[in-house]
C-alpha cells in the first residue's frame, strides 16, 4: 500500500472545472420529447402569427426571443421561469421597456443597457422573470420599435407558444402549467415523513437567496426522494443481525423469581428471554410482569410486595404464590429471524407495543435480542450524513 500523500487539484484546477457543463440527468426519451415539442411549438406560432398578419404584413410576424422561450416552454416546463405567466407578462413587458427606453435615450448603447437592467427590475417585481425577456427588451430599444411591437407579434407569438406548451406537455406527460408554491393535496398525507418540514425548506431558500431554476413543491418532492433513497441505502440493508445485542442474558422456566430479578436489577435491562435447554425461545419475563404478579394497581407497599413474591415459601395472597420464572413469563412471544431485514421491525415498535424482541438463527435458536435502544441507534446511526 503506497504511503504517497493524495494529491488534491489546485485552486485554479478548481476554478476551471467549474466552468466545464455537468451531464445533463435525462435520458433519450426525454430530449426526444423536449425537441420535438420546442419545433412543433415554434412552427404553429409562425404559421398562425402569419396568418394573423396577413400577406401584406410590413412589420416582423415572429421575432427571435421566442426560440429561447420554447426552450423553457418544452425542455424545462416545471422552471417557475417557464411559466405561462412568465413567458407572456415577461416577454410583454420587456418589449414594452425597450420601447420607451428607445424613445426617451438617444445613444443605442445606452438605450440597450437600461432596457434590459429596468426589464429585470420589472419582471421581479411582477414576478414574470423570464430569459427571453432581456433579449427582448434589447431588440425593442436597439431597433426603435414601436408599441404596436409589444402587442403584434410579441404578445401574440408569447401567448400563443404558452398554448401550444399547455397542449404538447399535456399530451407527453408533463404538467404545464407547473403549480408554483403550492402542494397538491394529498401530497403531504402520501409522502412518507421527513426530517425537515416546509418552513425548514423555506428557511433554507431564504439563507441561499438566489433565483432557482426549479419549483418549490419540486425541490421539496426532490429533496423527499433524496432524503427516501439514503434512507434505505443506509437503513433498509440493515438486518436483525447487524445489530442485536449477541448472547443476551437468558432465564430458564425453572429458574427461582429471586435470581431473575437480581440479573436484571444488576444488568440493567428490562426483559429476560426464557429458553429451553435447547436454547429454543419459550417464553419471555419482563419487569411488567413482576409488576403485575406483585399487584400493581395496589400503589402503597408495592415494595413489600415485590420482596414476598420474590421470597420461597411465602405467601402473598394465597398458598399458590408463583415462585420460579415459568409460572409469571409472557409465552407468547414475537421473535425474528437473523435475516430478516430491520425495517420490518420498526412497526412492532412504534405501533404494536413491543420493547423487546428476540432474535432466533437459522435453527430457530436464540442468538440475540433487540431493543427499543438498539433500534433507535441504528435509526440515528442510518440518518448521519456520509463523510
Amino acid at each position: 500500500m503506497s504511503n504517497e500523500p493524495l494529491a488534491y487539484p489546485s485552486k485554479a484546477a478548481q476554478f476551471l472545472t467549474r466552468f466545464w457543463p455537468a451531464p445533463v440527468a435525462v435520458d433519450a426519451r426525454e430530449r426526444w420529447r423536449a425537441f420535438v415539442g420546442a419545433g412543433c411549438g415554434v412552427l404553429i406560432t409562425a404559421l398562425l402569427s402569419r396568418w394573423w398578419a396577413g400577406p401584406m404584413a410590413a412589420g416582423p410576424w415572429l421575432v427571435a426571443p421566442l426560440g429561447a422561450s420554447a426552450v423553457l416552454v418544452f425542455a424545462v416546463p416545471a422552471s417557475p421561469l417557464a411559466q405561462p405567466w412568465s413567458v407572456i407578462g415577461g416577454n410583454t413587458l420587456s418589449a414594452l421597456v425597450g420601447t420607451v427606453c428607445a424613445m426617451w435615450i438617444g445613444d443605442p448603447a445606452w438605450a440597450g443597457s437600461v432596457a434590459v437592467a429596468v426589464a429585470i427590475a420589472l419582471m421581479f417585481s411582477l414576478r414574470c422573470l423570464h430569459p427571453p425577456g432581456g433579449a427582448t427588451a434589447l431588440f425593442a430599444a436597439l431597433g426603435a420599435a414601436s408599441f404596436h411591437f409589444a402587442l403584434f407579434p410579441m404578445l401574440v407569438n408569447s401567448v400563443l407558444l404558452v398554448l401550444a406548451g399547455v397542449l404538447y406537455n399535456s399530451l407527453t406527460g408533463r404538467r404545464y402549467p407547473h403549480a408554483q408554491g403550492w402542494v397538491a393535496p394529498g401530497a403531504q398525507t402520501a409522502a412518507p415523513p421527513a426530517r425537515f418540514t416546509e418552513a425548514d425548506l423555506d428557511a433554507a431558500l431564504a439563507h441561499y437567496n438566489q433565483v432557482l431554476d426549479v419549483s418549490r413543491d419540486d425541490l421539496q418532492e426532490l429533496l423527499h426522494h433524496a432524503e427516501s433513497a439514503a434512507y434505505q441505502r443506509n437503513f433498509g440493508s440493515l438486518r436483525c443481525k447487524d445489530i442485536m445485542t449477541r448472547e443476551p442474558i437468558t432465564a430458564r422456566p425453572g429458574t427461582p423469581l429471586r435470581e431473575a430479578w437480581r440479573e436484571m436489577r444488576q444488568e440493567k435491562i428490562k426483559a429476560l428471554p426464557v429458553v429451553d435447554k435447547s436454547r429454543h425461545v419459550v417464553g419471555i419475563v419482563t419487569v411488567a410482569d413482576f409488576m403485575r404478579h406483585a399487584d400493581l394497581d395496589q400503589h402503597e407497599g408495592i415494595g413489600s410486595r415485590l420482596r414476598a413474591l420474590m421470597r420461597r415459601g411465602g405467601s402473598l395472597h394465597a398458598a399458590g404464590k408463583p415462585e420460579v420464572v415459568g409460572q409469571i413469563m409472557t409465552r407468547t412471544v414475537r421473535v425474528a429471524s437473523e435475516e430478516k431485514q430491520l425495517a420490518e421491525l420498526v412497526p412492532l415498535f412504534s405501533e404494536g407495543g413491543h420493547h423487546h424482541i428476540p432474535v432466533i438463527d437459522a435453527e430457530r435458536r436464540l442468538s440475540g435480542i433487540i431493543t427499543q435502544t438498539d433500534l433507535v441507534r441504528s435509526l440515528y446511526r442510518a440518518a448521519q450524513p456520509v463523510a
